[in-house]
């Protein structure tokens, strides 16, 4: 028999919770010893007699835009990874070529995700920000440019607004429509469609009532609610391409932590679509190629950065906080009783849903599972039973599927900017201690099976259309290159791999990393990096001699900035 009245509530109100969350966002490194001198563009290249560059297309997502730091910006284009390509290919041919891109003409961009134009928030590209200066228990994080600040954030600290000015702090701005040569592109990267979205003349418009509308493709579109992203790449007619294209079929939901917000492309749909686009281009035309894989998920800073054990406690609140949570901890060893039968789980499955804290930088995050065993039921019996009160039945209500995180689970990057906060401005309701972390900002290792099976089946169909069209399309392996490098970077030894006398690793921390501080996109670094990739599938395949990019040429993510 269970013996009654022997439950705590969850958060008894005399007691205040207070902590900060030092989420692993951002490690600085050394710099490495001043790099030799290298040249882009030696003496020896050579185009060969396989292919012609002499008018080079790109069609793409936000890797192709030159997207960085979640937005279209004006910098970030100037260093797109065709852009850079284009410069290689001049080289070989020794013929300068234009490459046009739809300008973007802005300082900062328009961050999609961020912005609420109807609500006067223009937000533009996110920047490396520490909010409580290097002395504060925060991490540096990515912050959009024009953050307005977060004043009733009070625990750990308010979150101050970004400096002002002068740029690059300054908000974003809305994408005005393209007013060069629309006939004269050679980029068309458009950043977060899918590859449904090549394929309907939708993604240009209607703004209204249209899910597939993107305004950095309306504004430069050909006719803009008609034509399609693939037709006006079809129609710039070039000798060489650039193919680049299903990530965001995986990443959009992978990045929202599969909570429904974004679905998951089908394998079967992925093929019938990428065949349709790499069929629409090839038709009628002679032009060569390269196409790029899509990269796991696992070598993007995005899921790797916010580990599941970034709660630091002291000894005074992790025992505040053991206290508080005892209710839960009985509630949940009740249901081992006999009289259950195992229906909520084995002893074993049952004590890894117990929730304890120690005095330790390295605390598992409380998350919301979907996928775990709903104990509220069992609950509701011993209610019946007059095990438990109704109130105290009533506190439990929202840890019924809720556990501590493990190293299977994948924390977004996203969760590093609600991690230790307080909800409601409540210092007892903190985010992923006695709020569990929501669903959006949580990949289950499920979920991750899911999305890596996916990406393997996105890539074997990729693979299929390459092999199908052999004289004519070769294949980067960007998911190997990314893999290796992920790998090579989570090696103390190396930190990465030295390229040039640089070291590149995977993340975004300055000086070294590749992506940009949106954890997904790469920087201007991160597009010489992967150019390069393409560069030896190209040279592979054609027989030419495109010289590969000098590392120490372009940048990574710039270091953090203060109040």
């Amino acid at each position: 028999m269970i013996m009654k009245n022997k439950f705590i509530y969850i958060l008894a109100a005399s007691m205040l919770i207070t902590f900060s969350c030092e989420q692993e966002v951002l490690e600085l490194q050394d710099p490495d010893a001043p790099p030799a001198a290298c040249n882009s563009c030696p003496a020896g290249a050579s185009v060969g007699t396989n292919v012609s560059f002499e008018k080079f297309v790109s069609i793409g997502n936000g890797f192709v835009a030159g997207f960085q730091g979640g937005s279209l910006f004006t910098a970030g284009q100037n260093n797109s990874l065709p852009k850079l390509l284009s410069s290689q290919f001049n080289c070989a041919s020794g013929t300068p070529a234009a490459f046009n891109q739809p300008d973007i003409g802005s300082v900062n961009g328009f961050n999609l995700q961020l912005s609420n134009p109807g609500a006067g928030i223009i937000l533009g590209r996110l920047v490396l920000f520490d909010p409580d200066g290097p002395t504060g228990p925060r991490s540096a994080a990515p912050y959009p440019a024009g953050f307005p600040g977060a004043p009733e954030v009070t625990c750990p600290s308010p979150v101050p607004a970004t400096p002002a000015l002068p740029a690059p702090y300054n908000n974003g701005e809305l994408p005005a429509p393209y007013a060069g040569d629309k006939e004269a592109l050679n980029n068309f990267g458009v950043p977060l469609v899918t590859l449904q979205q090549f394929l309907t003349g939708l993604t240009g418009g209607p703004s209204t009532g249209n899910p597939a509308y993107n305004p950095l493709y309306a504004r430069f579109a050909s006719s803009p609610g008609t034509s399609r992203i693939v037709d006006d790449a079809r129609a710039a007619n070039g000798s060489f391409y650039l193919i680049w294209l299903g990530i965001e079929d995986a990443i959009l939901y992978a990045a929202t932590g599969a909570s429904g917000a974004y679905s998951l492309t089908s394998a079967e749909d992925f093929g019938t679509y990428f065949n349709g686009i790499v069929a629409t281009l090839l038709t009628g035309t002679e032009f060569k190629g390269v196409v790029g894989n899509i990269p796991n998920i696992t070598s993007l800073p995005f899921f790797t950065t916010v580990r599941y054990n970034a709660i630091p406690m002291n000894a005074e609140t992790a025992t505040a906080t053991n206290t508080a949570f005892g209710g839960y901890n009985l509630a949940v060893e009740a249901l081992k009783h006999p009289n259950f039968d195992g229906a909520f789980g084995s002893a074993a499955e049952l004590d890894a849903r117990k929730i304890s804290f120690a005095a330790s930088n390295t605390n598992r995050i409380v998350i919301a599972d979907k996928n775990a065993t709903d104990l509220g039921p069992g609950w509701d019996l011993l209610v019946v039973a007059e095990q438990m009160t109704p109130e105290q039945r009533a506190q439990l209500e929202p840890y019924r599927k809720v556990r501590q995180a493990t190293e299977n689970d994948l924390i977004t990057l996203s969760a590093g900017s609600v991690l230790g906060t307080c909800v409601s401005n409540n210092p007892l309701l903190v985010n992923g201690v006695s709020v569990p972390l929501a669903d959006q900002y949580v990949l289950l290792p499920a979920e991750t099976v899911e999305i890596m099976t996916r990406i393997a089946q996105f890539n074997q169909k990729i693979q299929e259309a390459v092999d199908a069209n052999s004289t004519r399309l070769a294949l980067a392996n960007i998911n190997t290159s990314f893999n290796t490098l992920f790998m090579a970077s989570a090696n103390p030894a190396s930190r990465g791999i030295l390229i040039d006398g640089v070291t590149v690793a995977s993340s975004f921390a300055p000086p070294a990393g590749i992506f940009s501080e949106d954890g997904i996109h790469l920087n201007s670094r991160g597009n010489a990096f992967t150019a390069n990739i393409f560069i030896d599938a190209i040279n592979n395949k054609f027989q030419s001699q495109v010289p590969k990019i000098c590392m120490t040429q372009y940048n990574g993510t710039s270091l953090p900035v203060n109040p």
